[in-house]
């Protein structure tokens, strides 16, 4: 064994039988054994493990590269979202911003509408304050025009018993039937008790009027319903008559003393409600419902009635 490994000229043969010498030493145990490790140490770094190491650590750098590119991928990608979800926060906020200035934008013209439609609304009521206004107005212009119609008429009606009146009865006295009648139509002219009104009548010459005949009584009630003033109340439109039941109740007697004989009571008159002894007539429009007692002491116009001068003259 020892000449074949001389003869592949191998060191190690010699060095092998060296160390299978039984005379070693010690010390050259612990030299062989530094030498061992040195020429395992040398094998270990040969040129054919460094390549193996090279290649493996160019693999590991491959791998690491790639791992690098793909996670600078995935950085890039994730900072594209991100910027792109920074813009898209940018886009919702300038959005917002649109929207907030529109709904300002809208509450403030709601406001100024409000304020347009309180304004529209409060010249509506000025509107419609002013043409009920207007209406009233109207209402008493088309009353009075009314009434100045109906004046106007009666005066035109009594046109002919007032120049019949200035031959036959004193001044303001009107001529019907025969007879001169006082009518106190004026307002300035004050209404009295049925007493007071008939001295009135008596200092002029005549007396209370004394309606026997139904022409006397459809003549007097045509020119006072004429004359009427339609807003005054119908209690305070009559006119006393010379006719009372003051000495026996129920039993009505003129002012001559003779008894009444045709009578043009309303439904329900005479009554005698609180002491009615005084008669008066009221325009009506059924001239035969006319007569309603009074209290005597109760205000109202009156008729005086007294004979013409002519008859009078004709008389003495």
């Amino acid at each position: 064994m020892i000449d074949r490994e001389d003869s592949d000229g191998n060191s190690d043969g010699g060095y092998n039988k060296l160390i299978s010498q039984e005379d070693v030493t010690g010390d050259e145990q612990a030299l062989h054994s530094i030498q061992e490790r040195q020429q395992v140490s040398l094998s270990l770094t040969s040129p054919e493990s460094s390549l193996s190491r090279y290649k493996w650590l160019t693999g590991c750098l491959a791998v690491l590269a790639a791992v690098l590119l793909t996670v600078d991928i995935g950085l890039g990608v994730y900072y594209n979202k991100l910027t792109g979800g920074q813009r898209a926060v940018l886009d919702v906020n300038a959005e917002v911003s649109k929207l907030q200035a529109a709904y300002n934008l809208a509450v403030q013209r709601r406001e100024e509408a409000r304020k347009d439609l309180a304004r529209v609304i409060r010249e509506q009521q000025v509107i419609k304050w002013e043409l009920d206004h207007q209406k009233r107005r109207n209402e008493d212009y088309e009353k009075q025009s009314d009434k100045l119609l109906t004046e106007i008429a009666a005066l035109k009606s009594h046109i002919p018993m007032i120049e019949e009146g200035c031959r036959h009865c004193l001044p303001g006295w009107t001529y019907m039937n025969s007879l001169c009648y006082y009518f106190p139509f004026s307002e300035v002219i004050l209404r009295r008790p049925w007493l007071e009104a008939r001295q009135f009548c008596l200092k002029q010459g005549g007396d209370l009027a004394k309606i026997d005949s139904r022409e006397k009584h459809m003549a007097i009630t045509e020119l006072i319903n004429n004359y009427q003033n339609p807003s005054r109340k119908i209690a305070e439109s009559g006119f006393w008559i010379g006719l009372r039941d003051v000495d026996e109740e129920g039993t009505w007697k003129w002012t001559d003393g003779s008894r009444m004989t045709e009578s043009y009571w309303n439904d329900g008159e005479p009554n005698n409600h609180g002491n009615e002894d005084c008669a008066a007539v009221y325009p009506r429009s059924n001239p035969f419902k006319s007569w309603n007692d009074a209290p005597c002491p109760y205000a109202l116009k009156w008729i005086c009635q007294m004979l013409p001068r002519v008859s009078t003259a004709a008389r003495l």
